[in-house]
């Protein structure tokens, strides 16, 4: 509107200074003599402008008319094209020239103009194939959806643009919600072009919503093949398709073809967390001990993680927590700075009974990084040396407020996950979860339990075994806790309860 408003002003002003600068002119004194055989002529200032246009019109038309001449003389000589190629010229300049102001228009948000210059541009110059592109984007800007589709399917009339139109339809479905005829098209655009990185990414993302594991496999396969995709970067996802499809194979209960598929994914991506718990479990089920304790302490000494304690504990489940602790040296002695590994120490000291090795396997973890984990430990610690029930219940009340720690965090929408899965539940993007703290926003317990790894005991039990329950684990209510009773901080500091509410530990 504004630049309607502009032009119409610039043109008014225009006119106006062509009659100001015709009345000066008949105004000025003097003139212009022209003499030709024998005749005289004279001009006035205004006459001689008029003269001059001419003179460029006469040139133009003269020049013209020389370009036409050697055409037909080139005609003449055998050249059959001669005279079209002139004519051509002419149309594909204008055509051309159309063709741009229609990109501009269309850069500029206006897709009306931008389809009647596409609409021009394919009169003189017969490429849809330039022109159909132009008129379908601005149809989708102007909203025209129908129209926007039809000129995509005239474009799967040419090998040259059938990719393009595959794509513009794709999208097209993607938006309306139709993933099945999306996935089908997507599968069919990356045939063409398997190196185009949108159109792997979007087949990708399809295949893991439909849980086609497999599918997913093999694009990732020709994403390595054609370069379109790093190497390493392709076995870390093709590691997740396979930790994926091997969790799909378990629940249809062939557990033989879901542990060698837990077992090639851990083979793929040694670091990636849920896959080490998982080959570690296949190969605890196959008696191979020693064999799930080298994957866990791998994965481990990469990054350690509450779920590889939970998955090495279990596989000692009924011994001492001195033979515990003895036994988890093997992890503990990998990243011994990390603050999980002092955690893992610190419980595994609690539900031997050691409080003053707990409290130093913690360090400053409850000044540097008081997470609600940390605290609810330096809670156990302070009760089992004999604290009043002030001081436990301080440590719960900071807990209340404190940081749940690190969560699976996905690394494009920051949507915090309870636990891991290939493709984030928000925004759907493929590997892209991660074990970090979050920065703001909800905060949701892994694996659904109500505090960070519990120590528990087994009730009975006279040598005192302890279990290390893993956020992964639910907390059997059946095994109560001799040696650490763990209560929610938030219950803890909201009831005012004396001596019951605080953590007990055996003595």
């Amino acid at each position: 509107m504004l630049w309607s408003l502009l032009k119409i002003i610039l043109f008014v002003a225009l006119i106006a200074l062509g009659v100001y600068g015709a009345g000066q002119l008949t105004e000025m004194q003097g003139g212009m003599q022209i003499a030709v055989a024998g005749m005289e002529f004279n001009l006035g200032p205004l006459q001689m402008v008029i003269a001059f246009v001419a003179l460029l019109v006469v040139v133009w038309l003269i020049l013209k008319l020389a370009s036409l001449l050697v055409a037909v003389i080139r005609f003449l000589n055998g050249d059959e094209t001669a005279i079209s190629r002139y004519f051509d010229r002419n149309r594909e300049r204008k055509g051309y020239a159309a063709l741009s102001e229609g990109m501009m228009a269309l850069a500029s948000g206006e897709e009306k103009v931008a389809m009647a210059k596409a609409a021009r541009a394919e009169k003189f110059l017969g490429r849809p194939e330039l022109t159909n592109l132009i008129t379908a984007q601005a149809a989708e800007m102007a909203g025209d959806r129908k129209q926007a589709e039809a000129v995509y399917k005239r474009l799967l009339a040419d090998e040259r643009t059938r990719f393009v139109g595959i794509r513009g339809i794709m999208k097209q479905k993607l938006e309306a919600g139709d993933t099945e005829t999306a996935l089908k098209l997507a599968e069919k655009a990356f045939a063409l072009k398997p190196r185009h990185t949108e159109t792997g990414d979007v087949l990708l993302a399809l295949q893991a919503v439909q849980n086609d594991w497999s599918g997913a496999r093999k694009t990732i396969g020709t994403k390595v093949k054609t370069g379109a995709l790093p190497k390493d970067v392709g076995k870390r996802r093709d590691a997740v398709l396979a930790l994926q499809e091997a969790k799909d194979i378990f629940d249809e209960g062939n557990s033989i073809r879901a542990r060698e598929a837990a077992i090639e994914a851990n083979k793929l991506s040694p670091d990636l967390i849920p896959a080490a718990v998982m080959a570690a479990q296949s190969y605890a089920e196959q008696d191979n001990p020693r064999y799930a304790a080298r994957v866990l302490t791998k994965a481990w000494a990469v990054h350690p993680h509450p779920d590889l304690a939970a998955a090495f504990a279990r596989l000692e489940p009924n011994e001492s927590p001195g033979a515990r602790l003895k036994r988890f040296k093997a992890l503990t002695k990998h990243q011994p700075d990390h603050p999980e590994t002092r955690m893992l120490l610190a419980e595994l000291n609690i539900a031997d009974e050691d409080f003053a090795a707990a409290r130093k396997a913690l360090g400053d973890l409850p000044e540097k990084d008081p997470s609600q984990r940390v605290l609810t430990l330096m809670a156990a610690i302070e009760r089992g040396q004999g604290a009043g029930d002030d001081v436990v219940r301080g440590w719960l009340t900071r807990a209340v407020t404190a940081s749940r720690g690190p969560q699976w965090v996905c690394e494009k929408c920051n949507h915090v996950h309870g636990d891991w899965a290939p493709v984030c539940s928000s925004c759907g993007a493929f590997d892209t979860l991660s074990w970090t703290v979050p920065n703001e926003g909800e905060v949701k317990m892994h694996g659904g339990a109500e505090m960070l790894p519990l120590l528990v005991g087994k009730p009975g039990d006279a040598a005192g075994v302890v279990e290390i329950v893993s956020p992964a684990q639910p907390v059997n209510a059946e095994a109560a806790p001799p040696h650490a009773d763990y209560a929610d901080p938030a219950d803890e500091a909201g009831d005012g309860a004396g001596e019951d509410a605080a953590p007990q530990t055996k003595k």
